[in-house]
């Protein structure tokens, strides 16, 4: 029998990523050939974001780029299937107004296609519905295939979500928030560890928040303290934590342990109380202040990133100058900002005092013209510091071996640029771990030597 040529395209965050790998492992067990190219790809698969109106809008985008693909003048695709987010969320809409689809499928849609003899490839997604089911067994991954290259992997912990915040879509998408057992976690790091990574991210919608559905409390510390006596991982993050379950034991964890990158990425939103409260944030202003002075003070060395949200109903220019000024005084290492988006089925879409977008835009600019600032003083901070680079990549004109240390998280964060004085060859330095000194810095970019 000869099977087929299958494609993925993954969009939105690294959690939609860890779904994308693990069904390209389901196919290629079920003998289907993996291509990247999708002018030769036979099957098409997107996994998609529905999250907020720019991510669908992007999905929207790739499903009629990919479709183009069936028209034999320009590709070989025989089936386009559309999976994800936002399938769904909008799966009888899509049906409707893009019929060049042929499968569109909710997570909730895995098992029952199974049985289904017209819907090719059903049998290969409905194993992937085990690890959607709202039993302890969601979370049992399969032998996925590992996207982002030889030198990390990304480890969900948990999937879905509690803390129902009114601006936000994920919990009715995604379920409640179910954590994954610990010995679990344990087995995929080290298969992880086995196959010559060395660093691993862990990922969830709150990773703070880990094992509370089934330990009875908090237990990431706990998870990142076994993770650590893994041998052949180095680096252990951790992104999402949020401010109100950032305990004592983790900080003194994250303190204590050299293998954990002294890195917390805490997403606050906002600093306005009023505005914290019409979010339904399980967080204060003083709490988040509280926090931060805190990490600053256990982890000297730490970099915190966060993420904040602008034009949300009923945010007054004094909400805004608060948040402007908290932004200006607490410098943080690292920071995204995005404009609100109106999600229907959410309580914000319904709340009075919505924003005008060009309002949104511009305070949207304020923050990221003012964060640019910060960067470039945060940066120029390291000059002349001595930092260990993990080398992932090579400058076209090798004449930059390229990297992160552990203030740069995949993806997310700038590169670290180390002078390739000996003209190494990657192959000879991929994933090896080298000491440097900085010796300029760009925006958010560092330029170092090798010691």
């Amino acid at each position: 029998m000869k099977y087929m040529k299958v494609g993925f395209i993954s969009l939105g965050c690294s959690k939609n990523l860890v779904d994308t790998e693990m069904m390209i492992g389901l196919f290629r067990d079920k003998n289907y050939e993996i291509v990247s190219d999708p002018k030769i790809a036979e099957v098409i698969v997107i996994n998609t974001c529905g999250f907020i109106e720019s991510a669908k809008q992007e999905a929207i985008n790739t499903i009629l780029e990919m479709a183009q693909y069936k028209n034999p003048k320009i590709g070989n695709c025989k089936k386009l299937i559309v999976t994800g987010c936002l399938v769904q969320r909008y799966k009888e809409d899509l049906e409707k107004t893009m019929p060049e689809v042929d499968m569109f499928l909710r997570y909730s849609d895995y098992a029952e296609e199974k049985g289904n003899s017209d819907k090719v490839f059903a049998d290969v997604f409905s194993e992937l519905e085990g690890t959607k089911k709202e039993n302890e067994e969601k979370l049992q991954f399969t032998n996925r295939i590992i996207t982002t290259g030889d030198c990390y992997a990304y480890i969900r912990i948990a999937e879905g979500c509690d803390n129902r915040c009114t601006y936000c879509a994920i919990p009715s998408i995604r379920g409640n928030f179910v954590s994954r057992k610990i010995e679990d976690i344990i087995e995929e790091a080290e298969k992880i560890a086995e196959s010559g990574r060395h660093e691993i991210i862990l990922i969830a919608q709150d990773t703070s928040k880990y094992g509370q559905d089934i330990y009875g409390k908090p237990s990431l510390a706990k998870l990142l303290k076994e993770l650590c006596k893994i041998d052949g991982i180095k680096w252990i993050r951790f992104l999402y934590a949020y401010p109100e379950t950032i305990t004592d034991e983790l900080i003194k964890v994250v303190k204590e342990n050299e293998k954990i990158c002294k890195y917390f990425d805490i997403p606050i939103q906002h600093i306005s109380n009023k505005i914290l409260k019409r979010m339904n944030r399980h967080t204060t202003s003083e709490d988040i202040k509280r926090v931060i002075t805190k990490l600053r003070k256990e982890i000297p060395e730490v970099i915190i990133r966060t993420t904040v949200m602008v034009g949300f109903p009923g945010e007054t220019k004094e909400d805004f100058s608060e948040l402007y000024e908290f932004i200006k005084e607490e410098k943080f290492d690292r920071l995204g900002a995005f404009m609100y988006s109106k999600e229907e089925n959410t309580p914000a879409a319904t709340m009075g005092s919505q924003i005008h977008f060009m309002t949104k835009k511009s305070r949207y600019n304020k923050i990221m013209n003012l964060q640019q600032q910060i960067s470039k003083e945060q940066e120029e901070k390291n000059l002349g510091r001595e930092i260990k680079i993990l080398i992932e990549n090579i400058s076209e004109d090798g004449a930059y071996l390229i990297g992160r240390s552990y203030m740069e998280v995949p993806d997310i964060d700038g590169l670290v640029y180390v002078k390739n004085s000996e003209n190494i060859e990657l192959n000879k330095i991929k994933g090896k771990y080298i000491d440097c000194k900085v010796v300029d810095t760009k925006e958010y970019d560092l330029i170092c030597e090798e010691i």
